[in-house]
């Protein structure tokens, strides 16, 4: 017995000194989990249905904060990650808190008065937001409106200036079905209160030039954009202009769905490979201007001041391109980059990207359900894990350092970095777009080192412009970008370049992420339990079941999806747009209408004049879809009954009805027809009551009148 009693001791005894060698080990990278459960407090306040009660998250998270202070060590395992995540849950709430409040819009044409924040220039026509807008006569509203220009009104519109127009204005257009992103949480966060386009020309009553500094940045942008889009015409000027001031809407929609086939769209968007880009040829530059001088060459920290003025540029160009989420990783990566270069410590780090992360989740958490955030973090946490496992490797690839040993190298560090940030942020792409790219690796080859050509040339057109010779540093720039558009282009066209693949559920996309953060964040074997639970995350697709059914929420819109792709009918005003993203959601690019009469997909579908039976699956309940309201109708065959309008009382004795009040009152819904009973789903129900959701009915309206059927309200 006394045999047994010690090697069970003995075992144990191994088992902690392990547990403590792999502590030891992973010494310093506990505190990188800290961005990663504040990010999963965010998530889980955006995933709520009511809204908590404000002190919710502080009260948490200070709690948790002393009990795991005064704790031992293990329940510090827990309760640390709680306060942590609490913390990130109080953030979304007082970035709520601080967001205003929900406006009424009118239903009816309106003249907008207003000062002009910006200017957006479109591949036809222009967009301009309007701040503190003046309804009519009414008071001003304190969120602003985004106004589509006609396409034939050239009237100058300048940042600062006072305009007046009539225009029909509308909130944001709701998730396209249950569970989609939301457009409105996004204008609620961003200070909008709608979108609209104008019904006659623009009317400048003030011409001012734009007062403090957010909007005299903005006039900046757009003067940019405009100089440059006058010295390089077409789709190269917009996509300079977009490099320089980060406004992507006047590139044409065919060359930006080039860039999304190519895996390129990442150029685009102003983020990390541009910022570096900058600051670099930035210290090189002022490193060589130093260097000219013998007394600054010998006497000063040339290096030190060439990282300060990089760093003061580099704060500059993410102001300039709008402190987009990526550019504000990225500069925040940058400062702990000239900090630790000032302080003689390492620069690129595991723990920077996490104190930018950090930055981030504090200042903007309602990015953290986005995919920008998602994507660009987890490129960077993939490269610089990557490169932490593959260093030796790098190296031996270097070998004697011989110029073809470095050419090697560059080339090698290419693909690497282009295989690394791709595949770990292509999970993220396909649950917010519904496709991948294949050829991505390829593109960026070639694309991403011509990008160190095109940046500088454009860093020194902006300090050409107050001189008007912006044009011979534009030049050479639209000639790197020439190439890289044939190179998105022709990628995009080759074979299977995009695939459309089924979107995985959130609880998929969540197991991925935590699995890469672990395989990313530990050093240890350990870190190979997280390919275990990335492969978990990227098999979930499998366990995900579509809905059967879908009805936009004016229900000009319904689909039906069967095994050869989707069935729609559409009736006037039916938006394109939800259109492309159901295709999108069911991973099908075939669709086809309804047939006048007779069967249809093998008898899924029936139809005469009056109505189509839908039949998912033999074991399935059907769907009765109402072509017309009067009349005799199948309604002793279905479960649910559709329709794009009013059909109150057509089928009594049949199942839920959803119509053209149904969707008024609840938006979109996503119906599964189950062989137990259908299972519908709301957009209302999936969103909740909270602040960015508008409320079922206004003031002083009617609850039983439905809105009259009007055209979608384009946001482009």
């Amino acid at each position: 017995m006394e045999h047994v009693f010690t090697a069970v001791r003995g075992h144990w005894s191994a088992r902690a000194q392990g547990l403590h060698a792999w502590i030891a080990t992973e010494r310093g990278r506990f505190d990188l989990w800290l961005p990663v459960f504040m990010g999963a407090g965010v998530l889980v306040y955006f995933d709520l249905r009511l809204e908590p009660i404000w002190w919710a998250g502080a009260s948490v998270a200070a709690i948790a904060s002393v009990t795991a202070w005064l704790a031992s060590p293990p329940f510090r395992v827990v309760l640390l990650p709680l306060a942590a995540a609490a913390l990130g849950f109080t953030s979304a709430q007082l970035a709520t808190i601080r967001a205003l409040p929900l406006e009424l819009l009118p239903k009816k044409a309106v003249v907008i008065t207003g000062t002009v924040r910006g200017v957006e220039m479109l591949p036809t026509g222009r967009r301009v937001t309007i701040e503190e807008p003046q309804l009519g006569d009414q008071p001003p509203l304190a969120r602003s409106l985004r106004v589509r220009l006609r396409d034939n009104d050239t009237g100058l519109v300048e940042t600062g200036d006072t305009v007046r127009v009539r225009a029909l204005v509308r909130q944001l257009s709701p998730p396209a079905y249950p569970g989609g992103w939301d457009f409105q949480r996004d204008a609620f966060y961003a200070g909008l209160a709608g979108s609209g386009f104008a019904l006659g020309s623009v009317e400048r009553v003030v011409v001012a030039p734009p007062r403090g500094v957010l909007r005299w940045i903005q006039w900046l942008r757009d003067e940019i954009g405009a100089r440059v889009r006058a010295a390089v015409p077409g789709a190269a000027g917009a996509v300079c202009a977009a490099f320089l001031n980060g406004l992507q809407s006047g590139i044409p929609k065919e060359d930006q769905l080039a860039f999304q086939g190519s895996g390129l769209a990442h150029l685009l968007s102003v983020s990390g490979l541009h910022i570096t880009i900058v600051m670099g040829f930035t210290m090189a530059l002022v490193r060589t201007l130093l260097a000219l001088s013998e007394r600054a060459a010998l006497r000063w920290p040339c290096r030190q001041i060439a990282a300060v003025a990089a760093l003061a540029v580099g704060g500059f160009y993410t102001v300039l391109t709008g402190t987009q989420v990526p550019m504000l990783r990225s500069f925040a990566m940058a400062s702990l980059f000239t900090l630790a270069l000032l302080a003689g410590r390492r620069a690129v780090s595991m723990r920077g990207l996490a104190l930018a992360a950090i930055v981030v989740i504090l200042v903007a958490p309602n990015e953290v359900v986005g995919a920008s955030l998602q994507m660009s973090f987890s490129a960077v946490l993939a490269l610089i894990a990557g490169y932490e496992v593959l260093r030796g490797r790098m190296q031996v690839i270097r070998g004697d350092g011989g110029w073809h040993r470095r050419f090697l190298l560059y080339f090698a560090g290419l693909a690497l970095t282009s295989a690394l940030a791709g595949t770990a942020s292509t999970p993220f792409a396909a649950y917010h777009f519904g496709r991948i790219q294949l050829y991505y690796v390829l593109s960026n080859m070639i694309a991403v080192p011509l990008s160190g050509v095109i940046m500088p040339a454009g860093m020194i057109s902006l300090l050409l412009m107050p001189f008007g010779l912006e044009k011979l540093a534009l030049a050479p720039m639209a000639w790197g970008v020439e190439v890289i558009l044939w190179i998105a282009r022709t990628t995009a066209d080759l074979p299977a370049a995009t695939l459309m693949v089924p979107r995985a559920p959130p609880w998929g996309l969540a197991l991925f992420a935590f699995g890469l953060a672990w395989a990313g964040i530990w050093r240890g074997r350990v870190r190979v339990a997280g390919l275990a639970v990335i492969a978990a995350g990227l098999l979930s697709p499998i366990f995900a079941e579509p809905p059967d059914i879908l009805v936009s929420d004016d229900a000009r819109l319904i689909g039906f999806r069967t095994p050869s792709g989707i069935m729609l009918q559409k009736h006037h005003g039916g938006s394109k747009f939800t259109r492309e993203v159901w295709g999108r959601f069911w991973a099908e690019s075939d669709v086809a209408a309804f047939p006048e009469s007779g069967e249809a997909e093998g008898g899924l579908v029936s139809c005469t004049e009056r109505d189509c039976l839908l039949h998912p699956r033999e074991d399935a309940g059907a769907a009765i879809l109402l072509r017309s309201a009067p009349g005799e109708a199948r309604c002793e065959d279905a479960v649910v009954v559709l329709s794009a309008e009013p059909a109150r009382g057509v089928c009594p004795r049949s199942g839920p009805l959803i119509d053209r009040f149904t969707v008024w009152r609840n938006g979109a819904h996503a119906i599964w027809l189950d062989p137990n009973g259908p299972r519908i789903v709301s957009d209302r129900a999936t969103r909740g009551a909270r602040p960015w959701v508008p409320p079922l009915v206004f003031p002083n309206k009617a609850a039983h009148k439905p809105p009259p059927p009007a055209e979608t309200v384009a946001d482009d």
